[in-house]
């Protein structure tokens, strides 16, 4: 039986912001199956960021559950934490978080050391993922690409292991709106290609339009 990529039971942080401040997210039950794309919305400060932090397993719950592919991701100690995201864990990043320095297929090999695919089979996996998102120069590093390929690049880094869920944590919102319509569709047809399931936040409410599935956070 193939379990869902993504299942949130009655998930609740408070976050503090050490001023007195904060906020309390608190999500019922979510499930996303393989293939599944869906978008998060909410009012700026919901915690938006914070759902994806708390999913990646980069910060814990103060109650309830979160399981991707089937294992609850907080069960796990911290290297088999880190190891399990980085096999079945995409993400993109507002800013790409591209490593300076390092070509576009190193930073898509970066990515590959967290996979079970034969080490062998990297570079060849790295370059397929590069062509096909039209990236002509593997060997350029981040700051001798445009914008658009910089996506591109953070696009195949988070597929290259092929995990079952892909989180984008705002990925137009440095973008015009011709070009955040244009890297959406990059987005989701390449998780489409690779089988894997999309959960995208924004606060754009362009996007509405290109998403069946919309889930709101309460604010």
């Amino acid at each position: 039986m193939e379990h869902p990529a993504l299942k949130i039971s009655d998930v609740r942080f408070t976050h503090h912001d050490g001023a007195g401040g904060g906020f309390t997210l608190s999500l019922g039950d979510m499930t996303l199956e393989a293939g599944d794309q869906a978008l998060m919305v909410g009012t700026s400060g919901s915690g938006k960021s914070t759902l994806l932090q708390l999913i990646s397993g980069l910060i814990d719950p103060d109650a309830g559950s979160i399981e991707v592919s089937g294992r609850d991701i907080h069960g796990m100690n911290g290297a088999e934490r880190d190891r399990y995201r980085g096999r079945t864990i995409g993400m993109i990043f507002q800013t790409f978080n591209l490593l300076e320095g390092f070509t576009a297929r190193e930073n898509v090999l970066t990515a590959l050391m967290f996979s079970d695919l034969p080490p062998g089979e990297h570079h060849d996996r790295a370059d397929e993922l590069l062509s096909h998102l039209e990236i002509e120069r593997p060997e350029a590093t981040p700051d001798r690409l445009s914008v658009g390929q910089q996506q591109r690049v953070a696009v195949a880094r988070a597929l290259a292991c092929r995990p079952s869920l892909v989180l984008a944590d705002e990925p137009t919102a440095s973008l015009d709106p011709e070009n955040a319509a244009r890297a959406v569709k990059l987005i989701r047809e390449t998780c489409t290609r690779e089988g894997a399931a999309l959960l995208i936040t924004s606060h754009d409410p362009g996007l509405r339009d290109e998403f069946e599935r919309i889930e709101e956070l309460p604010s």
